[in-house]
């Protein structure tokens, strides 16, 4: 997962913003409109890079699996009603997100104690 994203980013300097990362891997949702019609179920682009997304999806399970912050989020997520793969794209997106944090501010994560 590291290699493929240190590659595909080009050391984390083709991207400006994790934002931009996350649009690219797939994992944000978009608006769906047609014409005058805007339907409430945001839908995920299908231009996205595809095995980026399957490698950030590997990468979200096994954070979902094991003990930690993303699992309870993904939990408490669960019981409020959101559905399961909605859930599992947004860890995807953490996941970016705290990883783009890490290369930028060149400090191992941390934790923040709650």
């Amino acid at each position: 997962m590291a290699v493929s994203l240190i590659v595909i980013t080009q050391g984390f300097t083709r991207f400006k913003n994790p934002r931009k990362l996350a649009c690219y891997a797939g994992v944000v949702p978009f608006e769906y409109s047609s014409g005058r019609q805007v339907f409430t179920r945001r839908k995920i682009s299908h231009r996205a890079n595809k095995e980026l997304k399957k490698k950030l999806h590997m990468a979200a399970m096994a954070a979902i699996r094991s003990r930690g912050d993303l699992q309870r989020y993904y939990e408490r997520k669960t019981r409020e009603g959101k559905p399961k793969m909605s859930v599992s794209n947004a860890v995807r997106n953490k996941l970016i997100h705290r990883m783009y944090a890490v290369i930028k501010r060149g400090t191992p994560y941390e934790k923040i104690a709650s």
